[in-house]
């Protein structure tokens, strides 16, 4: 099989830290929500979901279609995007109120309107053609047995640590995939500077 791309490798392992991380709170979030915070109810858990759901469902949309399609480097919006996003932890480790965590699942949310849609542009940019299922699979794979560790990882952390702890663990591992992003935008950039030069040496040759 043909060897798989070091620019698809880079996203892969971004997207199973960045996923891996917030799976580490996803299973207990809303006992945190509960427990930890002044006017948390289960109510309130229940509107954070729905918070982030709406304020990406609602920009992700025209966002895409007038900005991330027309952008000639989609590792841009991809680091912008998941910068914010790997803000989130932070937010939710200073909140004290339920109207924090409101607001750092709004950042969360347009943080992903940007993430998501670029990585996923990205992905079909990279991928080998003749071994998408393949490709397409190892990264599910790899988000998936992420996930089920952190799953379990997440409530250990929470348990012995606590919450704040657990939420400057899952910033520190998201960081991380954010960095690969950052080497991932170094190789683009350099790749379309190199395309850029080809073109213009084969238009003078034309002429």
């Amino acid at each position: 099989m043909e060897k798989i791309s070091s620019k698809l490798w880079l996203l892969i392992l971004s997207d199973i830290l960045i996923l891996s991380s917030f799976g580490l709170i996803g299973p207990i979030f809303a006992i945190f929500i509960i427990g930890g915070l002044e006017g948390g109810t289960v109510v309130a858990a229940g509107l954070a979901t729905t918070i982030f759901l709406v304020v990406k469902c609602g920009v992700q949309l025209p966002l895409s279609r007038f900005f991330i399609d027309k952008e000639r480097h989609k590792t841009h919006s991809l680091l912008l995007g998941t910068f914010l996003i790997i803000s989130v932890p932070f937010i939710y480790a200073s909140a004290k109120e339920i109207s924090t965590i409101f607001i750092a699942q709004a950042i969360y949310g347009l943080g992903a309107a940007m993430a998501y849609p670029s990585w996923f542009s990205l992905f079909t940019t990279y991928i080998n053609k003749n071994h998408k299922g393949f490709e397409y699979t190892l990264w599910s794979t790899g988000v998936g047995i992420g996930g089920a560790i952190a799953a379990y990882a997440g409530a250990k952390v929470a348990d012995l640590l606590g919450f704040k702890s657990l939420f400057f663990v899952v910033g520190g591992v998201a960081f991380l995939g954010f960095l690969l992003l950052i080497v991932l935008d170094r190789i683009d950039g350099k790749g379309n500077k190199a395309s850029i030069k080809t073109a213009l040496k084969y238009n003078k040759l034309k002429r």
